[in-house]
C-alpha cells in the first residue's frame, strides 16, 4: 500500500525552505517531487537576533506564529506548483526552526518555532512536530535524527558506511548493526559568517574564496581545541556554540598570543574554516573502520570542501548521496517525511543507541 508524505525543513543555515513529496510503501521510499524556497529575509534576521539578544515572549510567540505562516504559504505554495492532491497527502512532517538546543543544561530542552495549528489550519493537512523533545524527555540529546533514516535509506548498501550531512552544522551517521551518529560540530556557519561579514555574500560559492587562501595551522590547532571536539559521543551542538562571537573570540585569543602584532588575511581565516570543518568530520571518521563516506547536505555543493575530505581521508572512498541514487540537497526534509510516517504507523525510531535515550520510543505530536 503506497502512502505519501511531506517533509519540510529549514535548518542552522537559515538559507531556505526545503520541501519532499514523498512516496512510501512497505519496503521502498521514492522522492516524487522536492523544491528549495527562500527564507523570508526578516524572519531571518529575527531569528539571529533572537540568539544574539535577550528577547521577550512576545517577540517568541510572534515569532513562532510568523514561522507557521511561513511555512504553511510555502507548502501552499509547493502543493499547487506540484500539482499535488491534498486528499492524498497521509501527513506534513515538519521540523520547525531550532531557536535553541541546549541538551545538556540542568534542565535540557529544544525549542523549534512553526506553530503547527497555523499550517494545518491553513493546509488542511495533518502536521506531525515537536520530533525531539520525547527523546530528551528519556535522557537523549534530541539530535541528530538523520542517522535512522540513513540507515533505513542506504542499508542496501554493503560498503562500511559513513554518511555526513554538512549543514549548518556537520552530523556524522555510523550504519550497521550498532547504529551511532553525532554532531561532529560546525558544518557551513562559521564560513558563511565569515564570507557574509566581508565578502557581501550568503556563502563562498563552491569554496573559491577559501582555496583563494592559506589555512593558518596554529589558528587550525587552537580552534580545535574547543572542548566539544573532545567530547565523546553521545554529543549535539547548533549556533548556541558555533557562532560569530565564537569566532571572533578565537581570532582574538590567537592574536593575542601573537602580541597583537600579527595580521591574518580573511582570505586565510576563511581557508582555516574550512580546514576546521573538513578536520573535525575527518577525524571521527578515521576513529571508524570505514571504507565509504556519503556526504549530503549544502557543503556537497562546495567543491573544495569535498575535495579536501578526500585528499585528507585517503583509503576512503568519498562520494556524494546523489552518486548513491538519494538526493543530497532534500535529504533532510525526506527524513522527516520518514519520521511522519513511522509517527502515523505508530513506530519506535531506533536511536537510542544515537542519541543516549534511555530506550527507542515514538517520536512527534500530531496537530490534526
Amino acid at each position: 500500500m503506497s502512502e505519501f508524505y511531506i517533509g519540510v525543513m529549514s535548518g542552522t543555515s537559515l538559507d531556505g525552505i526545503d520541501i519532499a513529496y514523498c512516496q512510501i510503501k512497505e519496503h521502498s521510499f521514492e522522492l516524487l517531487h522536492s523544491d528549495k524556497y527562500s527564507f523570508d529575509k526578516e524572519i531571518k534576521e529575527k531569528i539571529l537576533k533572537a540568539l544574539k539578544t535577550p528577547v521577550t515572549l512576545k517577540q517568541i510567540g510572534e515569532l513562532d506564529t510568523r514561522l507557521g505562516k511561513m511555512y504553511a504559504d510555502t507548502l501552499e505554495r509547493f502543493i499547487s506548483q506540484k500539482k499535488i492532491d491534498k486528499k492524498q497527502i497521509a501527513a506534513i512532517g515538519l521540523h520547525g526552526q531550532t531557536l535553541w538546543h541546549e541538551p545538556d543544561g540542568d534542565y535540557p530542552f529544544s525549542m523549534q518555532l512553526g506553530n503547527p495549528n497555523v499550517i494545518t489550519a491553513i493546509t488542511g493537512v495533518s502536521v506531525i512536530s515537536d520530533f525531539r523533545r520525547k527523546d530528551m524527555a528519556l535522557g537523549g540529546q534530541g539530535a541528530p535524527f538523520a542517522p535512522a533514516f540513513h540507515q533505513y535509506i542506504f542499508s542496501r548498501l554493503k560498503s562500511k558506511i559513513a554518511v555526513v550531512n554538512i549543514g549548518g552544522m556537520a552530523n556524522l551517521s555510523l550504519l550497521g548493526e550498532n547504529l551511532m551518529g553525532y554532531d561532529t560540530g560546525c558544518g557551513n556557519v562559521l564560513m558563511d559568517y565569515w564570507v557574509s561579514l566581508h565578502n557581501s555574500a550568503t556563502f563562498d560559492e563552491d569554496g573559491r574564496w577559501a582555496k583563494s587562501g592559506t589555512p593558518n595551522s596554529e589558528l587550525l590547532v587552537q580552534m580545535l581545541s574547543e572542548p566539544y571536539f573532545l567530547k565523546k559521543a553521545p554529543k549535539s551542538t547548533g549556533r548556541e556554540l558555533f557562532n560569530g562571537a565564537w569566532l571572533e573570540r578565537e581570532l582574538e585569543i590567537f592574536l593575542q598570543k601573537k602580541g597583537g602584532t600579527l595580521h591574518i588575511k580573511n582570505r586565510d581565516v576563511q581557508a582555516t574554516l574550512l580546514e576546521l570543518t573538513v578536520s573535525n568530520i575527518a577525524n571521527e571518521v578515521k576513529k571508524n573502520e570505514v571504507n565509504l563516506l556519503i556526504v549530503c547536505g549544502g557543503g556537497v555543493n562546495n567543491g573544495y570542501l569535498m575535495q579536501r575530505l578526500g585528499d585528507v581521508l585517503r583509503g576512503v572512498e568519498v562520494v556524494s548521496s546523489d552518486e548513491c541514487g538519494v538526493s543530497s540537497e532534500f535529504m533532510e526534509a525526506m527524513a522527516f517525511a520518514w519520521l511522519a510516517h513511522e509517527r502515523v504507523h505508530k513506530n519506535c525510531v531506533k536511536l537510542s543507541s544515537v542519541t543516549g535515550a534511555s530506550k527507542d520510543s515514538i517520536l512527534g505530536a500530531i496537530y490534526e
